[in-house]
């Protein structure tokens, strides 16, 4: 199990590989199918984005309210190919990774490859474990939205695996010889 300190250096990124084992300490931002497609008016517009995207790590989640003594209530990972389409522009003006569930398509492959990010996966179904390790909730963006409004969150030895690679390698490709 590798602890990881975000944002991600440069060293982290050459020492992480295609189902490694992490526990993420640091902010991440929420972001689901909505917030997506308003970051990407934003950019068709040429209006700045409601965070400092560069190094940041997007996780796909619509956490629940906060329940008492918690900093959010129920935050399991959504599918994240919904976001697939949106991924390589988020890349292009610097996101450092994403956080989700399920495989990637083949362009988002290619692009974590060629912009040296990094895809990892928290388990489905886990929502109220991984909500354990938020620490901190704060709105940023968008919180018309709800619960797919922007969040920061800071957490605390947050439990995922490498999913995809930069070297292009994926945890859910499997060598069947």
């Amino acid at each position: 199990m590798k602890r990881i300190n975000l944002p991600l250096s440069e060293e982290d990124l050459k020492d992480l590989h295609a189902g490694d084992a992490v526990l993420l300490n640091g902010e991440i931002y929420t972001a689901r199918d909505a917030a997506h497609k308003r970051m990407h008016e934003c950019i068709a517009q040429g209006k700045e984005l409601p965070f400092d995207i560069r190094q940041a790590m997007i996780y796909y989640v619509g956490p629940t309210p906060a329940t008492e003594g918690r900093a959010i209530g129920s935050a399991g990972p959504t599918t994240s190919s919904r976001m697939d389409p949106y991924v390589e522009e988020l890349l292009e003006k610097g996101l450092g990774g994403m956080i989700g569930k399920g495989r990637r398509s083949l362009p988002v492959k290619d692009a974590v490859k060629k912009h040296k990010a990094v895809y990892f996966v928290a388990v489905g179904g886990a929502g109220a474990l991984l909500s354990k390790s938020i620490i901190k909730g704060e709105p940023v963006a968008y919180e018309d939205l709800l619960a797919e409004a922007i969040t920061k969150l800071t957490v605390r030895d947050f439990p995922c695996f490498v999913g995809l690679d930069i070297y292009g390698k994926d945890i859910y490709d499997h060598d069947e010889s």
